[in-house]
């Protein structure tokens, strides 16, 4: 089979794409109760520091319950959660209640299909490809965990982070010393700026999480896509930014999370960093 996927370029592509869309649908899972299982934790955590006993609350993981209609908890069943097809049976509306279903949704799910296919054709059948899928889906469920609550969790960043480094011990995807320098330098970068933000505004322009974000995307793509890496994310949210502020009358005084950017950014330099770079150093006339 995969003599076979690896002599078809093109199946492989949308074998990729068909196991991306589902992994779409676990992602918008992860997407929803991840947040929710870091605030029971932190709930318990509190509670032990303040030596209150904590109250027996129900099994809730990435497994536990069965995912079910937030409006009337009506179970979600097989046919029902088919990516994408089953969201448009449903023409985007719960089969019980008729309360609508978050075009989010499908649209994670194809973002995830497509990301998927364009690393299995550009990469072909091998490990760089699987493990691009890792990082792509990490990417695309920490972007949207930082859109709706504005944190990225530690339980993806951190070990993002430490699987990067695994990753190059033979040079996957850069050389083991830049992943290293990568590592440091993308969270040192980050963490100053918003030390010197903090001391010349008394304010926090940014979490700690985009600064382990940073870091564990040095640790994959190395030290030299760090500057393409937040290039990219600053003009991205930027630009976003100025339109949300300009079209949807954001409030300027409400901060944006900066991690969806930084993970554009990540992105950009896994496909064509290097692209970008031998471009830039051939305009540059350095050998």
């Amino acid at each position: 089979m995969l003599e076979l996927l690896a002599s078809e370029p093109a199946l492989f592509a949308l074998v990729a794409t068909l196991l991306g869309l589902l992994v779409g649908s676990f992602l918008n899972v992860v997407i929803h109760r991840l947040p929710h299982m870091m605030q029971r934790d932190w709930r318990e955590q509190c509670a032990w520091i303040d030596g209150k006993e904590v109250a027996a609350e129900a099994p809730y993981n990435l497994v536990i319950p069965r995912s079910a209609c937030p409006s009337c908890q009506h179970p979600i069943a097989w046919y029902e959660n088919i990516p994408v097809l089953s969201w448009l049976a449903l023409r985007g509306r719960c089969s019980q209640c008729g309360a609508p279903i978050s075009k989010r949704y499908p649209l994670v799910e194809m973002l995830t299909g497509v990301l998927f296919g364009y690393a299995a054709w550009r990469w072909g059948v091998g490990m760089q490809t699987l493990l691009a899928w890792g990082l792509l889906a990490s990417l695309v469920a920490l972007s949207c965990i930082d859109l709706d609550t504005q944190l990225l969790p530690d339980g993806i960043t951190l070990p993002l982070a430490w699987v990067g480094l695994l990753v190059n011990l033979n040079g996957l995807f850069c050389p083991l010393d830049q992943a290293v320098i990568g590592a440091v330098a993308g969270y040192i970068s980050l963490w100053s700026v918003y030390h010197l933000f903090k001391l010349l505004t008394g304010k926090e322009g940014m979490g700690f999480g985009d600064f382990k974000l940073l870091a564990a995307l040095g640790a994959w793509l190395g030290w030299q896509m760090l500057l393409p890496i937040v290039l990219a994310a600053s003009f991205a949210g930027a630009l976003i930014g100025i339109g949300f502020i300009v079209f949807a009358g954001h409030d300027r005084a409400k901060p944006m999370p900066f991690g969806p950017w930084l993970a554009l950014g990540g992105l950009i330099a896994l496909f064509w960093g290097e692209d970008i770079l031998h471009l830039w150093l051939g305009t540059s006339g350095v050998a």
